[in-house]
């Protein structure tokens, strides 16, 4: 039995694969090495793993995550998968050979995340070949859930949100004073997560100008910073997953053709093309 992990900085979807390749789906937190390290891993897989799963029949656990930058980070997961699956392998790589593989099988292309976070790729069928640093959410992200809700929180804050937004953002997340808000970002774990919850309310209020202008801004960056720093980029097509591109995927299609790249896949979650993935390298 093998264990397949899409691990995103806010939600982790799984799927527990056994011989005759049955697919058992279920969810956990995000777990990201910056933000977490094993032992509170361990103890939130401790409490949301499923009770029905067989943890000493797992040979294999195959987990893809975000903010696996290196092999010491890696090893912040695999530690924790190790303690958990006593008789495992742990492979731990990045989200981004993730999104390539669920992408696009064994043909080169060109991959996007569009989430939490950002991050693309080329890739050649089996290694991404090429990447352009996202940087994070401090330096960069752009077109992420994180940077949306840096704006939004941004202009909150200095009194600038239209008539009608300033109330509604306050009211829907219950936001506290100015020290209460900053305190959250610097100070409380997981303040990328905390930023990329109010990509949501610019979905709800898309009929908004400003709403849909922050997001095709936040498109508009993404390309201009990374996209279009890629060898040929024009020569590829498309292809995306994450909740923020599939949620916006209409802006996005529309930045994408502004630039001269047609659109391929843009998909939520990787995860069932990513088990499909594994299912035909067994």
């Amino acid at each position: 039995m093998i264990l397949i992990a899409d691990g995103g900085s806010t939600k982790c979807s799984w799927c527990q694969l056994d011989d005759a390749n049955n697919r058992v789906y279920f969810n956990t937190e995000g777990y990201n090495p910056d933000f977490i390290d094993t032992a509170g891993i361990v103890a939130s897989l401790e409490k949301n793993l499923p009770d029905t799963l067989p943890r000493e029949q797992v040979t294999d656990v195959y987990f893809y995550g975000a903010g696996v930058s290196s092999a010491q980070k890696a090893e912040v997961i695999a530690a924790a998968l190790r303690k958990l699956f006593p008789n495992c392998k742990a492979h731990v790589t990045e989200d981004l050979l993730a999104a390539a593989r669920a992408l696009l099988g064994r043909k080169p292309g060109f991959a996007a995340i569009l989430g939490t976070g950002t991050n693309s790729c080329l890739y050649d069928g089996e290694k991404i070949t090429y990447n352009v640093d996202s940087l994070g959410y401090f330096l960069g992200d752009e077109g992420s859930g994180s940077y949306f809700g840096k704006r939004l929180l941004r202009d909150y804050l200095r009194g600038l949100l239209p008539d009608g937004l300033q109330e509604a953002l306050k009211e829907e997340y219950h936001l506290g004073t100015r020290n209460e808000i900053l305190d959250r970002l610097y100070n409380q774990p997981l303040p990328n997560r905390f930023l990329a919850s109010f990509a949501k309310f610019a979905y709800d209020h898309n009929n908004v100008p400003y709403c849909r202008e922050i997001v095709h801004e936040g498109f508009e960056a993404f390309f201009q910073n990374l996209v279009l720093h890629y060898p040929r980029y024009q020569e590829y097509t498309f292809n995306c997953i994450g909740s923020v591109g599939y949620n916006f995927r209409d802006v996005l299609t529309q930045v994408a053709k502004s630039h001269g790249m047609e659109v391929g896949k843009i998909i939520r979650s990787p995860i069932d093309d990513l088990v499909g993935y594994h299912e035909d390298n067994r």
